[in-house]
């Protein structure tokens, strides 16, 4: 059920992502710039420069390297005249430059650099260009056309499997079956980088932290052990406060409102508290805390009550 998926990617990838190499720039012996014609060339230097638009190359530098033409009498000039270093092939020998004169005579320089996609003469065009260097536009892609089509097929019973058909055709410097792998390396590359992101994780037993593991373990301690007064602790249990986690669930308004609490029972409270890192729950809003344990006060302990509470 992938084939319209895969062939999707796989066009676009061939058509925008192949590397290949181009001519980048070209220097004509005696002439400055591209809107000048050449003594004994028939083609002015702009047709020129749209001939060699067409020549098709290849480059194993990843650097830029230069090839020379040299050509004089009568007669065209086709791209196997021109003199590649080594590394550097002409795969279109038979492509017409330019057409010369009895006294025509035509020397050049080409820049051939490895790329990708379509690169404008603008952008070719460096912040130290010399004069008389002119920069070519360059289509580096060596893929011209990719078509394909998904067709249903059958696996022994199962009907359900899509058969890809890709038509790919290129330039002489990459055969076909080359550019697909070329494609299909760039795909496997980027699509192991959404497969690596669980990578660090696999085998590893991710437990809770430490700070966590002591905050859950005070939270259930019970409210016996925090050592509080035998009235304190009394009131509490009396109220259905067993644990740590649900004392801090209150707030000091709350603890006020329960019978026989006051003022220094809440100082007890919040310093034990405090001992471990922890406090009460906000008030709400407009809550006096100092005025209410001066309302309170401590008289409203009942000593008895409480002590009959604790036996």
């Amino acid at each position: 059920g992938f084939g319209y998926t895969l062939g999707n990617s796989l066009r676009r990838t061939l058509l925008s992502s192949i590397p290949g190499a181009s001519v980048t720039s070209i220097r004509i012996d005696s002439v400055l710039h591209e809107f000048s014609t050449i003594e004994g060339v028939t083609e002015d230097v702009t047709e020129i420069i749209l001939n060699l638009k067409g020549l098709v190359v290849s480059s194993e530098h990843d650097e830029p390297v230069t090839m020379y033409l040299r050509k004089s009498g009568a007669g065209d000039v086709t791209a196997a005249d021109i003199t590649p270093p080594a590394g550097v092939e002409v795969h279109n020998p038979d492509l017409k430059i330019a057409t010369l004169s009895d006294k025509g005579k035509l020397e050049m320089e080409l820049v051939v650099e490895r790329g990708r996609g379509y690169v404008s003469a603008v952008q070719n065009k460096g912040a130290d260009n010399e004069i008389g260097r002119m920069p070519v536009d360059s289509i580096y892609s060596p893929v011209l056309k990719v078509t394909y089509k998904v067709e249903a097929t059958r696996v022994e019973q199962r009907t359900d499997f899509d058969k890809l058909v890709i038509d790919v055709e290129t330039k002489p410097s990459i055969r076909p079956r080359d550019a697909i792998a070329s494609a299909g390396k760039t795909l496997v590359e980027l699509f192991g980088l959404a497969r690596e992101l669980n990578v660090e994780a696999e085998g590893i037993d991710i437990g809770p932290s430490p700070v966590d593991e002591q905050l859950a373990a005070d939270l259930a301690l019970p409210v016996e052990d925090l050592q509080l007064t035998v009235r304190s602790y009394n009131c509490l249990k009396r109220e259905g406060i067993h644990t740590v986690g649900e004392l801090i669930s209150r707030s000091e308004q709350d603890l006020l409102d329960i019978r026989n609490f006051g003022a220094k029972s809440i100082d007890e409270v919040k310093a034990k508290l405090h001992e471990m890192g922890l406090s009460l729950k906000d008030s709400a809003p407009g809550f006096d805390p100092h005025a209410a344990l001066a309302a309170y006060g401590d008289d409203d302990y009942d000593d008895a009550y409480v002590e009959d509470e604790q036996l």
